[in-house]
């Protein structure tokens, strides 16, 4: 091994230097600020745990995304948290077992065994809200103004967010009465967007003509809000549920609408988490970025695996993309002090830092210069005190 080698890190881990590690630290404590006013107390699930808990309820996209190890002390597997969801939903059902409506928020350090084609890298920083405990869809309406409020505290001006509504496919699933391999071949061409794929697997397994019309119109109904009217009209014979998830659809894209300037999309056939959401989807893009940076919807009954099934919503984004949507903050104002063992000079930056200043002091033997650690000031003795002065090119020498 070389000594650059020694420098390389693993592909999809990043670190993060200063100025960006500052405007994460910033942006993550003002978005949990915001979901504190909001009623959301914030939770800080373990970094790894068994896998049995840490997998419960989201299907094998998870388990794959999960490095594994195993417990020394127990020879049990553990898995290093990929996703912080599943740990909350353990939290709510088991460790806190409050009765009603449930509030949490997060944030924390995930370890991806691959990078998220929709996220980035493979150690994101994830940050988001949980609602547990309320199945109407005022919790559904909450969870999409505080993400859009979220996207607009972390600096986006034009969001597009993306809707959909897995019960509908679902729905129709269950009419057709397909068992879970033809379920999968038709999933399959729907999430692949391929027309002649899905009308050939629907041919194949969808017997009622009218179902299999429904099936096909999925895959074509995607776009503004007209799209629901559409919808309507081609899936009339459809059962109630598919009715329901439509009007609930209508209701959410209007409750966005009363609070925030966004441009709305829908899409019926969007399946993206089909195995673990269970109604409302979304996701919200931003110009610029090619994924999108807030995901989430409903996901009722994860904590059934912990004796407490509850409905559930919520959503998650990454730190790291957030902290990246707005300009770069300007240098920190700093004042530079010299290398002495002057007790009063202690005493003055003492007083500043309790004010607080930033204040940097030079090391004994220090070479470099005041300016190049970003600082705008200098503490100078003058008429018998310690005070800052504006640095120029002739004191920063």
């Amino acid at each position: 091994m070389t000594i650059a080698d020694r420098w390389l890190l693993p592909d999809g881990m990043d670190e993060v230097l200063p100025p960006q590690a500052s405007r994460m630290e910033e942006l993550r404590r003002a978005l949990l600020d915001l979901y504190y006013v909001w009623g959301y107390d914030q939770v800080m699930p373990p970094p790894v745990e068994f896998l049995d808990s840490l997998l419960t309820g989201t299907g094998t996209d998870l388990d794959l995304q999960t490095f594994k190890l195993t417990d020394q002390l127990t020879g049990r597997m553990m898995g290093a948290s990929a996703d912080v969801t599943p740990q909350v939903a353990r939290m709510d059902a088991h460790s806190l077992k409050r009765q009603g409506p449930v509030r949490l928020c997060y944030c924390a350090n995930v370890l991806r065994a691959k990078a998220d084609q929709h996220q980035g890298g493979r150690s994101p920083v994830q940050v988001g809200v949980e609602l547990f405990g309320h199945a109407g869809l005022e919790a559904d309406s909450e969870i999409l103004r505080l993400a859009l409020a979220s996207l607009t505290a972390a600096g986006a001006r034009e969001i597009h967010l993306a809707l959909g509504h897995i019960g509908i496919f679902r729905s129709l699933v269950e009419a057709a009465g397909l068992d879970g391999d033809r379920e999968a071949l038709i999933f399959d061409a729907l999430a692949l967007k391929s027309p002649g794929q899905l009308a050939a697997r629907v041919s194949e397994h969808v017997a009622d003509p009218a179902l299999a019309d429904m099936f096909l119109a999925l895959g074509e109904l995607h776009g503004d809000a007209s799209i629901l009217d559409e919808a309507r009209e081609r899936l009339a014979g459809a059962p109630v549920s598919v009715t329901a998830a439509l009007d609930q659809l209508e209701a959410l894209s209007q409750a966005v609408l009363a609070h925030f300037d966004a441009s709305l999309y829908f899409d019926l056939a969007e399946l993206r988490g089909y195995q673990y959401h269970t109604g409302m989807m979304f996701a919200a893009y931003v110009p610029g970025y090619g994924h999108a940076l807030a995901k989430g919807g409903r996901y009722d009954d994860t904590g059934r695996a912990f004796g407490r099934a509850r409905p559930a919503t919520g959503f998650s984004m990454d730190l790291k993309q957030l902290a990246s949507l707005a300009a770069a903050s300007p240098a920190p104002s700093s004042i530079w002090a010299p290398s002495t063992d002057d007790e009063s000079l202690q005493t003055a930056i003492d007083a500043l830092r309790r004010q607080g200043e930033r204040v940097i002091q030079a090391l004994p033997g220090q070479r470099t210069e005041p300016a190049e650690h970003d600082c705008d000031r200098r503490l100078e003795f003058i008429d018998g005190r310690w005070q800052p002065t504006a640095l120029t090119r002739e004191t920063s020498a």
